[in-house]
């Protein structure tokens, strides 16, 4: 397979190549001012390699859909989905390797950043025999990786920061390369931009970008003014994947377009003034059906009772469903179901915990209970109960001993402690790593070991391991053991 993909020219009309295979173990980093070119640059990039590697946009201008008809992508409408529903397209795209376009041009910049870190999450959290080779590019990276918290909320900015973070950091190793394209480097957090190894610099004015740029390129000062005086469409490449020695390239043309593409200078109509301001002072137009209605025609008997008829139709209450009301018991059932629902739903682990709250109360109320009295906080414990199969009607009690002792451990680590100590009460062995990661919220069998040790050395829990490698785990202070496995 061909891994080079032709960029564009040099100053000396010679071609300068992009190494695909090398640019996914070394990821790269676009940056140029609005107008520089930039988002062509991505475009030639995509179209060049399309048929190389699978491809996964983070547009959030909605202007790469394009790329769907003429290769091929799909297009997901971020504000179409729920946070469930994006995860689990994340992870469909890592399974059948599906070059795909997530577009963010419905949302708001709060619910983009929210959008975006779970779809993201969900790529990275994949399981590794889904660990195919993928380029994730990243336009307009400075609104999901900000160096400041800006006008976003805590939670957006944390949740999105996180997610690019791992997306540069540590997604080599699960076959993701990272492509992020930037206007304003000074806006882009530094931990992020720091893992990329290739560079492609466009137009910078501000010196604060332009000597940031300068050092990645490994400038001297003095010679950063070159960055300045680039011309639209041309960029300094310098990289692994692209020249051990900084060259400067002119990008080629590309087959599709931008949708929020202006085609140059257009002059206004020959309109004078006078006609203008008739055009935008003339009254709005009224449709048929109003028309015929509120005509200019004195009114008669016959239309107004039409007119009563009508209004009547269109403020008749609809008609309405009986008032229930549901005994402590009902209620509870509910609750049990709806919990039990989710906590069997694939992937549930990996959602925020708002997610599921808001989730659970919209099913609570589908099924008729309009408030289940739970907080957060409350809903968490119930939902890790429910995961593990803890309950409170068991004979002996030995559930409610050991949610009497999980009140005295981190939340984060409530469901693996659970799981492991009804595994010890009814006798089974215990969950193994990689189910005790997924309890956990991670695809890190890593995590669960480390987890596990941090529970040993608390004394909640005793680990014994035999030497044919099968493992128990004992929770002393309830004098329980899980059967060997």
């Amino acid at each position: 397979m061909q891994n080079q993909i032709d960029l564009g020219a040099d100053a000396a009309g010679k071609s300068v190549t992009l190494d695909v295979e090398e640019l996914l173990a070394t990821r790269l980093l676009v940056q140029g001012n609005s107008g520089s070119g930039k988002s062509h640059l991505l475009r030639r990039l995509l179209e060049k390699s399309a048929g190389i590697v699978q491809q996964i946009v983070i547009d959030p201008e909605g202007d790469f859909v394009s790329l769907a008809e003429a290769f091929g992508h799909v297009v997901i409408d971020g504000a179409a989905y729920s946070d469930t529903e994006v995860a689990r397209l994340a992870a469909r795209a890592r399974e059948h390797r599906a070059s795909v376009v997530l577009a963010l041009d419905g949302l708001e910049i709060d619910n983009q950043m929210r959008c975006a870190a779970v779809f993201l999450s969900a790529l990275f959290d994949a399981p590794d025999k889904h660990w195919y080779p993928a380029l994730v590019i990243v336009d307009e990276a400075q609104l999901f990786a900000p160096t400041a918290s800006g006008d976003v909320s805590d939670e957006a900015r944390r949740s999105s920061l996180a997610a690019m973070t791992n997306l540069m950091c540590r997604g080599r190793k699960r076959g993701l390369a990272g492509i992020i394209a930037t206007q304003r480097l000074a806006k882009l957090a530094k931990n992020v931009a720091a893992e990329a190894s290739n560079f492609l610099m466009g137009r910078t004015f501000l010196d604060i970008d332009m000597i940031r740029a300068a050092d990645l390129l490994g400038m001297e000062r003095r010679q950063a003014e070159q960055i300045r005086d680039l011309d639209r469409g041309h960029f300094v490449g310098l990289g692994p994947a692209i020249s051990r020695r900084p060259v400067t390239v002119r990008v080629g043309d590309v087959q599709t377009r931008a949708k929020s593409t202006v085609a140059g200078l257009t002059p206004p109509p020959l309109a004078t003034g006078a006609d203008m301001a008739s055009l935008l002072h003339a009254p709005p137009e009224v449709p048929p059906a109003q028309a015929e209605l509120w005509s200019a025609a004195a009114p008669n008997h016959a239309t107004a009772a039409a007119l009563q008829e009508h209004i009547a139709d269109q403020t008749a209450p609809a008609p309405g469903y009986p008032e229930v009301t549901l005994s402590g018991d009902e209620c509870a059932s509910i609750m049990r179901e709806v919990l039990s629902e989710m906590s069997g739903e694939d992937g549930s682990t990996f959602l925020p915990s708002a997610t599921l709250f808001q989730d659970f109360t919209v099913r609570c109320r589908m099924r008729g209970l309009k408030d289940h009295g739970l907080d957060a906080a409350q809903f968490r414990k119930s939902f890790a109960q429910s995961l593990a199969g803890v309950t409170l009607d068991d004979p002996d009690g030995q559930d409610a001993r050991l949610l009497a002792l999980a009140e005295t451990i981190p939340e984060e680590l409530l469901t693996p402690f659970l799981a492991i100590g009804k595994a010890a009460i009814d006798g089974r062995p215990c969950p193994d790593d990689e189910a005790l990661a997924i309890l956990y919220g991670t695809r890190s069998v890593g995590r669960a070991r480390r987890m596990l040790e941090h529970l040993e050395k608390t004394d909640l829990v005793v680990v014994r391991t035999d030497y044919a490698g099968r493992r128990a785990v004992a929770i002393p202070q309830l004098n329980l053991a899980t059967a060997l496995a």
